[in-house]
């Protein structure tokens, strides 16, 4: 290829001055074919890519059709069904309702229902009419120690920070959950001007970074947090402890980023790398976490404080639970991140490989709370891929008494899942800090589109719920749920995920899933302690086994 395009280079350079001596004219031909051959010059020197070096200018197509993969794929490959994160159906029917346009389906489903891990809601003869039913249900969340409880929706807006996301996009969050009377997470990111000037309800989340309430050290400034948390807008404050995108994972906003506006939000300085530690600074034990619960609660005048995790170590959570008992201090709420991943950018491998997916460790966390008896104080909030009103109602029969969600209401914003939040070029204005590409998000006709959205999936959720025979998403249970296992076999949720007796973690003999964690996690301390497991004695076993 070398041997050729040098060929190339000498026989038509030689044919263009030719042509030029005859027609003068054809001299402007230079413009376009000098540009090429410097380009393939250029590529057989450079010793980055052996593509083009081996291939010059020919070599950088393979580029161009990786870019355009990705779309070609979306476009003009993929089925309904198959597309990921989210395939093409829950896309539309997201979009659809965002428009409140007509969402219905005709010819039955595209759905293969003998597939593994297909799973379907159990319908009753006894069916409610929808008309019947609160489409609209608020759950109430605040402890015994709360005193401004917070009467919340059963579908809010996941946390997203202003800086992953623009600042057309949050005000257009907010001004969705302003209109349709939900809740809008800030994200680890800081308390922004963005999240409060539509007016919607605030969720404030603290990280390790202790944005917008943070000394120039990175410890937590109480004062400031105090100042925040105060605010009316602000109706619940939430720990985040890990999250499904990269759980066990820190951040660093390059100093190159932060800009004056997001070191005024933050509370970071200029010129600096803004670092968000995987761990916090305000607490290192189970029960420093209580103390730091009932801190935060004192502080905000009394408002619910509750901590979001993506499930690890089940040793942790339970050490956790023995910490609630211990100090009788409790959240008033905890979110459960799925390891299934967010809308936060991550290596490859913890959005793969690290953190427990949702159904498990809803279903995990239900139990342990129900273990111990203390349920009762504490609501739970599901968070990972929840788009469809059935996913509402999966999680409601797992044991959650609301859900969160991040992409479903990107994609009531306009997001066409172009994978590019992580690269300042969405081309649709969500994920971006690019002043030209945010200006085609227009706040005034998105905020409508979120509360719409918001209205007709909680809707579509409570119908399903009325057609099981029941009124009000606490009334499911996981019977209510099949998955089929394989070609001829089914389960329940139940079956699946067996409950626990109420009170069975408070004393001894456990319930077997739980017999090893629980003898090997403390209320004192985070880390596993397997000193606790005895070993077997096999000086008395049977000579039947070796």
């Amino acid at each position: 290829m070398k041997k050729l395009f040098i060929t190339s280079f000498v026989i038509v350079f030689a044919l263009l001055i030719a042509w030029t001596m005859i027609w003068k004219p054809a001299a402007w031909s230079f413009l376009i074919v000098v540009p090429i051959y410097a380009v393939g010059f250029y590529d057989l020197v450079q010793k980055k890519h052996s593509i083009v070096r081996n291939y010059p200018v020919f070599g950088h197509l393979r580029f161009l059709m990786e870019e355009l993969r990705p779309k070609i794929y979306q476009y003009f490959i993929e089925s309904d069904t198959n597309g990921t994160p989210f395939n093409r159906q829950n896309r539309s029917v997201i979009y659809q309702r965002a428009k409140k346009v007509d969402d219905t389906r005709p010819f039955g489903t595209e759905l293969d229902v003998y597939e593994d891990g297909y799973e379907w809601l159990n319908h009753s003869i006894a069916a409610i009419d929808h008309h019947k039913l609160d489409l609209s249900p608020r759950v109430k969340v605040g402890g015994p120690d709360c005193s401004q409880p917070y009467m919340a929706s059963v579908y809010n807006i996941s946390a997203m920070s202003f800086g992953s996301l623009s600042e057309n996009a949050i005000l257009a969050l907010n001004g969705g959950a302003k209109l349709d009377n939900f809740a809008h997470n800030t994200g680890e990111g800081g308390l922004s001007d963005y999240h409060l000037q539509p007016g919607g309800d605030i969720i404030w989340q603290i990280g390790t970074g202790y944005f917008s309430c943070r000394h120039t050290d990175g410890t937590i400034d109480y004062e400031a947090f105090a100042q925040r948390a105060i605010l009316p807008q602000v109706k619940m404050i939430e720990i985040k402890l890990s999250q499904g995108a990269k759980p066990g994972h820190g951040g660093i906003l390059p100093a190159a980023k932060v800009t004056p506006e997001i070191a005024r939000i933050r509370l970071v300085e200029m010129g600096q790398d803004v670092v968000s530690p995987p761990y916090h600074t305000a607490f290192n034990n189970p029960i420093g976490l209580m103390h730091f619960i009932k801190k935060l609660r004192d502080l905000s005048g009394g408002k619910p404080i509750g901590f979001k995790l993506c499930v690890g170590h089940k040793s942790e959570f339970l050490a956790i639970c023995k910490a609630m008992v211990k100090t009788g201090i409790y959240p008033d709420f905890i979110t459960v991140d799925g390891g299934e991943g967010g809308t936060g950018a991550a290596p490859l491998e913890f959005s793969n490989s690290v953190g427990m997916p949702l159904r498990e460790a809803l279903a995990f966390i239900y139990d342990a709370l129900t273990g111990f008896d203390i349920k009762k104080y504490i609501k739970l909030i599901a968070s990972g891929k929840v788009a469809t009103g059935f996913d509402l109602v999966k999680n409601f029969a797992l044991g959650a008494d609301m859900c969160n969600s991040a992409r479903g209401m990107m994609f009531a914003l306009g997001c066409i899942q172009a994978l590019e939040c992580n690269m300042n070029t969405c081309p649709t204005g969500v994920a971006t800090q690019d002043k030209s590409l945010m200006r085609g998000l227009v706040v005034e006709d998105k905020k409508v589109r979120v509360a719409n959205f918001h209205k007709q999936t909680v809707s579509s959720a409570i119908q399903m719920i009325g057609a099981a025979g029941l009124t009000k998403p606490c009334d499911l249970h996981r019977m209510f749920i099949y998955r089929r296992i394989n070609h001829s076999q089914i389960q329940t949720y139940g079956e699946l995920f067996p409950y626990i007796p109420k009170g069975s973690l408070l004393n001894t003999p456990y319930p077997s899933s739980f017999e090893l964690d629980m003898a090997i996690s403390s209320e004192d301390t985070f880390i596993p302690d397997y000193s606790t497991v005895t070993n077997i004695d096999y000086s008395n076993v049977s000579s039947y086994m070796s």
